[in-house]
């Protein structure tokens, strides 16, 4: 009997331990399993260079959600951004395309205007400013074409 105890309570040690390293896994990896309760908004960029899906959205650096989806439509660079449901945003937002750090990873960050009339659900970013190109700039710089 003592044998059933020592083996029924080793068993759930184990059980909590892995469940406690799931959970930090699914947590840290910043996964979700349901999808969130995001609304999304889109924002056309001339040019993404750099930036990845499940990029960072961010106001003031406060991450207020990321980017869901970036596809090519008539030349253009289509960004969808899932947003929280807190988040209130104008209809006068400007999105901008940004690095963190010199090398670091892309981000879109957002500047808030002073409208009332806040984005809904499929609605449009109308005024945006594309990723800068590092390496175009310095290729000119080095090749004696900066103007």
């Amino acid at each position: 009997m003592k044998r059933f105890n020592l083996e029924m309570s080793v068993g759930v040690f184990m059980m909590v331990g892995l469940l406690a390293i799931a959970y930090l896994t699914l947590n840290l990896g910043g996964l979700e399993l349901f999808g969130g309760n995001y609304y999304k908004v889109h924002a056309s960029f001339s040019s993404v260079s750099g930036l990845k899906s499940g990029a960072r959205v961010e106001i003031a650096g406060v991450q207020v959600g990321k980017v869901s989806q970036i596809t090519l439509v008539d030349d253009q660079a289509k960004v969808v951004l899932s947003l929280k449901p807190e988040v209130k945003i104008g209809s006068d937002v400007f999105a901008s395309i940004r690095t963190q750090g010199i090398i670091g990873d892309k981000f879109i960050q957002l500047a808030p205007g002073a409208e009332e009339d806040f984005l809904k659900e499929g609605d449009e970013i109308t005024e945006t400013e594309s990723a800068i190109d590092l390496e175009a700039l310095i290729s000119k710089y080095v090749f004696g074409k900066v103007e």
